[in-house]
């Protein structure tokens, strides 16, 4: 049933939900002073998408002001509600077709719902008029879309620009008119979404090989021999075969789909059933060229204003390994957090770009929720529902530990004191004991 991030106005909590069983999409009102669902509206009848197993229909956020709250399902579109749950209107949109699944969240700028949409089907960041559905600009995105491009990116407000987390690139537009501004590529599949700290946006760029440990090393011939040539044939057959990982990510492997597999059948290249010396020689040089297309990932310093031919010199990276992948980073008092999959925390200076620390936080596997900040603490959520309290500060530490009855993937979010967290099961509200 679980699916995005919650977010809250004026008492109001939203939340969009997907039903396997009643094969229904549907956002909910919760009023936070009671505690209780104020209304509820659901969507039939829709051709949902598929995707990445931890990927389900509902996964976006939605997004919400003092006047309305917009849900955007990737299988159906938008729709916008007042806060009494009356519809406005609806954008339907075709269904879209990724290797993850359509999970990008809208974002409201005064009248200007803006949302980036990136798939097979189409690929472009739009503006619609909060008021009536209706389009106000429209721009296409030139970069191809891949199947290993995610482009679940939310897009953020620096005072009249609009800067989107694109696939493999950061750009910036026009909020009025859409005109693109200024663009710098980067090694990025656009998963995650950028902070603003001062003059700079934070941008975690992460490829599936964009550092060493995402990349396993292979066995020589001699040794694939020597460990798995079980009849003597001095060749490897099917069964023989180990598992080995073109890429993989080695703190979150009991995530579905953590990686891609070397197939047997790439590697036999006569197809006479079995893989010997020159073949496997030349199935490593292959790989080897695969890998070289890949540049080098890192979490990224990009400067707000300024030409762009200055402000593609001042481009940063501030480190380039333990990367997070999903969970966005977060800022505060000059320091830079990210969290990534095994719990690893790391903090930056933000003005030296210097990393600060790197520690494990209690959480291990695959992290999906982005670390947030309330009061003096820092709290991080594994997927298995650990959730870390940490210290703020250069050298943060871990103060606390508080197990979840159920998977976490979505963000936490906090609201006058009090901190929200959403399992597969059940939202949970939690604040000091007075």
């Amino acid at each position: 049933m679980a699916g995005c991030v919650q977010v809250i106005v004026d008492g109001l909590l939203f939340l969009t939900s997907f039903d396997r069983v009643a094969k229904s999409l549907a956002i909910t009102c919760i009023d936070l002073n009671r505690g209780s669902e104020r209304w509820r509206r659901e969507i039939l009848g829709v051709d949902f998408e598929s995707g990445h197993p931890s990927f389900n229909p509902a996964s976006s956020t939605p997004t919400a002001d003092k006047d309305c709250v917009v849900a955007y399902f990737g299988s159906f579109g938008l729709i916008c509600f007042d806060h009494q749950g009356e519809e406005r209107w609806r954008r339907p949109m075709p269904k879209p077709r990724s290797f993850g699944g359509n999970a990008t969240s809208p974002a409201l700028f005064g009248n200007r719902l803006i949302l980036y949409r990136g798939n097979h089907v189409d690929h472009y960041l739009t503006a619609i008029d909060k008021r009536n559905g209706k389009i106000i600009w429209k721009v296409e995105i030139d970069e191809p879309f891949t199947d290993e491009l995610a482009c679940t990116s939310c897009p953020i407000r620096h005072g009249n620009q609009v800067i989107l987390h694109a696939a493999r690139s950061v750009q910036f537009f026009d909020l009025m008119t859409g005109r693109r501004e200024w663009q710098t590529k980067a090694a990025t599949t656009a998963t995650s979404t950028p902070v603003i700290i001062e003059d700079q946006v934070i941008v975690a760029a992460w490829n599936k090989m964009g550092e060493p440990s995402l990349r396993p090393s292979f066995p020589s011939f001699a040794e694939l021999i020597s460990e798995h040539d079980a009849n003597r044939s001095r060749s490897i057959s099917k069964s023989e075969f180990p598992k080995l990982w073109l890429f993989h990510r080695p703190d979150g492997m009991e995530a579905p789909m953590n990686g891609a597999t070397i197939r047997f059948s790439k590697s036999d290249h006569n197809r006479d059933g079995i893989i010997d010396e020159e073949e496997w020689e030349q199935t490593l040089a292959g790989i080897e060229a695969f890998r070289s297309g890949y540049q080098t990932h890192g979490v990224l310093a990009i400067p707000l204003e300024g030409q762009q031919d200055h402000r593609l010199a001042q481009v940063r990276t501030l480190v380039k390994s333990s990367v997070p992948e999903v969970p966005s980073p977060i800022a505060y008092e000059g320091v830079i957090y990210t969290v990534k999959n095994g719990g690893v925390l790391t903090s930056i200076d933000y003005r030296s770009g210097d990393m600060t620390a790197r520690l494990r936080t209690k959480g291990t596997g695959t992290h999906y929720a982005s670390p947030v900040i309330g009061g003096d603490h820092l709290y991080t959520v594994s997927g298995d529902g650990l959730i870390s309290v940490l210290s703020l500060g250069a050298k943060p530490e871990v103060i606390a530990t508080n197990q979840m009855p159920a998977r976490v993937f979505a963000t936490p979010a906090i609201s006058d004191g009090v901190l929200y967290v959403r399992t597969h099961e059940r939202l949970h509200a939690f604040s000091r004991i007075r």
